[in-house]
């Protein structure tokens, strides 16, 4: 995994070297149709996500819950496969702003949360 550093010295993306250099044309490559089964699968998952929290019939949402499991592990693996041939870039948070939202939502959860607030840690 490569992780390009700005010039403070902080990391800024972590990402893997691309494996396959893909030539730019109109016509569809390698990337572009895993980023678009990626979207789809999101959207599906997101879907099916819904679909579960309407269900009122137990086998029909274990029968969604199935379908939702099986989506919900095919995005990881198109999301696994990009990341790894360099195609998926993540953005590395600095720590300060992580611990800013992090003291930010526990004290959301101790003035806002019914009996004494939720338990962050």
């Amino acid at each position: 995994m490569n992780q390009n550093q700005n010039q403070s010295g902080q990391n800024q993306t972590i990402s893997n070297p691309k494996t396959t250099q893909l030539q730019k044309t109109p016509q569809m490559n390698d990337r572009d149709f895993l980023n678009d089964c990626l979207a789809t699968e999101k959207y599906i998952t997101n879907a099916y996500s819904i679909a579960l929290n309407e269900a009122s019939h137990e086998a029909l949402y274990q029968d969604l819950l199935s379908i939702y499991t099986e989506a919900q592990n095919e995005q990881r693996q198109l999301y696994n496969l990009m990341f790894k041939k360099g195609w998926y870039k993540l953005e590395q948070e600095d720590q300060q702003k992580l611990q800013q939202k992090h003291q930010q939502f526990y004290n959301y959860t101790t003035t806002q949360f019914p009996y004494g607030g939720g338990q962050l840690q």
